[in-house]
Parts: structure tokens; sequence; C-alpha cells
């Protein structure tokens, strides 16, 4: 569920750590309420279904990383058994799973957006794929499906509006429908990655902002995810998705920039591990939202960790929107009611 890394500017960002801390003191109702928002936990397959456990009493589902499309857009595969042993572990705790299907290449190390296209713009390959998904679902006993086709253009738009259109149509009723779709702060910037938001609120049942990797693998030090950036991506689409349709998606990880150098994800623990052995002291950055340091050899972190989540809870109840979602259990801190 990796995005593009976008670059955003901190012009807002003091001022809205103001307004946030404000309503953290303030707005008492609203931060007591965050404690209660359901959260999904990802996991990628091959992770230990231990993780779900530990998590277990803050999650409202898991999400299971997952199936992809080919390269020609024609067909995919059902999940494998690594995914269903984790279907297994959080039905056994109670917990809906959903498994993304997505359009990762691993040929590639990054998501294809030409198989995406030869998917979304072929009706054959879409009856085709949405059979498949549906099937998976019905056999296996999936919850229902997150779809994450990332990295794509203006020219998938219509496309893709069809295809969950249509995966949402064949599922069997009761079974639910997920899209994750990256962060930006216009109505141009969703369009420009292939979202007509108005559309697809309307086709799914719950619509996942992946509000992270605002700096990332592809550009220079900065947040994860910084709480303004995030801010802005909910006030675009909460002006054309109902709110209990929405569910902000949080970084459980952050990067290490080496200088000169680009950005190598860490898990949280490994975050701290880096600091600790480099003898340097952390700092919270209350703008953001996220802690930073800097290494003696001029490296650079970022990360988003459990005191991060906390207040993206505040954000979410003060935005009325259904929930948050966490990427990924693997990296995050175990995420607590």
């Amino acid at each position: 569920m990796r995005t593009d890394p976008r670059t955003a500017g901190w012009v807002a960002a003091a001022i809205f750590s103001a307004l946030l801390i404000g309503a953290q003191i303030g707005q008492t109702g609203a931060a007591s309420a965050a404690t209660g928002l359901p959260v999904t936990g990802y996991q990628t397959e091959g992770d230990s279904t231990a993780l779900i456990d530990a998590s277990a009493s803050a999650l409202g589902q898991v999400g299971v990383d997952g199936v992809n499309v080919t390269a020609d857009g024609a067909s995919v595969t059902a999940p494998s058994a690594a995914a269903t042993a984790q279907l297994a572990r959080a039905h056994a705790l109670g917990l809906p799973a959903e498994f993304l299907f997505g359009n990762f290449s691993q040929s590639l190390g990054d998501f294809d957006e030409n198989a995406a296209n030869l998917l979304l713009t072929n009706q054959a390959n879409i009856d085709n794929v949405v059979a498949s998904l549906t099937a998976a679902v019905t056999a296996q006993g999936w919850d229902g499906v997150t779809v994450d086709i990332e990295s794509l253009q203006a020219r998938d738009t219509a496309g893709l509006t069809n295809f969950v259109t249509a995966l949402k149509q064949a599922l069997p009723a009761g079974k639910t429908l997920s899209i994750d779709v990256t962060n930006g702060t216009s109505a141009a910037d969703f369009a420009a990655n292939g979202n007509d938001l108005a559309a697809l609120g309307q086709a799914v049942d719950r619509l996942v902002v992946m509000s992270y990797d605002e700096h990332g693998t592809g550009s220079g030090p900065g947040p994860v995810g910084e709480l303004s950036w995030q801010q802005q991506g909910l006030d675009v689409i909460l002006g054309q998705v109902p709110a209990a349709k929405v569910d902000l998606g949080v970084a459980g990880y952050g990067y290490s920039w080496a200088p000169g150098g680009t950005g190598v994800q860490v898990s949280d623990q490994g975050a701290r591990d880096l600091v600790t052995a480099a003898g340097v002291t952390a700092q919270f950055d209350t703008a953001a939202g996220e802690w930073t340091a800097t290494l003696p050899d001029g490296t650079v972190l970022w990360w988003s960790d459990a005191q991060s989540l906390g207040l993206r809870r505040t954000l979410a109840a003060n935005a009325g929107i259904h929930g948050l979602a966490v990427w990924d259990l693997a990296l995050s801190d175990t995420v607590q009611p």
C-alpha cells in the first residue's frame, strides 16, 4: 500500500498545530470519542499472525495484502495460503478481514500503471478479474475486498469507477468493498490520480485516504504525513464523500535519509533504535505530529508512531469520519485502544 512520495510546503503547519492542540484541550467530547474509532490494521500476507493478536483490542478490521493484477491486465490469482492464515486468525479474534487487490509489480518494484490501465480500459478484463475476486471471497470466506490500485493517471478515472462499481455489484450480500486513494491537497490532485471522489464514494462502502508518504523514498527529508497535509486531504474528500464512509490512513513507520541519499523505510522501533545507537535525542514535532532526529553523520529521521496515531485519532474524531487505517502492523507500534 505504498504511495508516490509527495513534497508539500509547511506554510500552515504551525497554525494548524495550534488549532489542533486547542481542539484537544477544549473539545474533550471529541477526544473521548476518538478512542472508540474503529481502526483497520493492515498486514502483508507473510507477516506473523501474532501481530493481529497484539493489536486486536484496538482493531475493527484487518486488511491483508494481497493479490495483484497480471501485467496484461487480464487476470488475478486467489489469495495464498499465507493470506488465508491471516484471515483465519482475524476471524478467530472476532475481526472481519478484507484482502487487498492491487497493481503492484514485483519485477518493477513499484505499482504498474500500465497493467492497471489494461485492466480498467478493457471490459472483458474487468469482468474476468471481478469474477475471480468474487470467487475468492466466496470460496475462502473473506469479508470483502480492498481495491489498492495506485500510481494511476487521469486516463484511468472512468475505468476505475466502472471497475469498483462492477465489483461491488458482484460481491455477495453483506460483503464489503473498500478503496485506497492517495492523498492530495486539492480536487485537481485527486483527479490527476484517476480518482472521481464523488463516484467512488457512491460505489464503495469505505474510502481510505492514504495520507502518508508525503515525504519518502523519492523526496528529501520531511514528515511522513504531517497533520496539516492530512487535514487538507480530508477537507477535499469530505466535500464529495460522506464522512461515515471515510477512513484516515496513518503511517506506522518512518524514513531515514542519509546525506545526499534517498529515503529508506524504517519501522517505528527501528527508528528509535537508530537514535539510541547514535546517542542523540529525538524531538516530537508538534506541527507535524511526528518524531524527528538528526544523527551525527547527517542522517535525518522522521517517523510516525503511537503518539502520532493519538493525534490522528483526534483529527479523525473532530472531522466526524468513520475511523482510521494503519499501515502496517509489522512496522508500527502495537495499536492500543
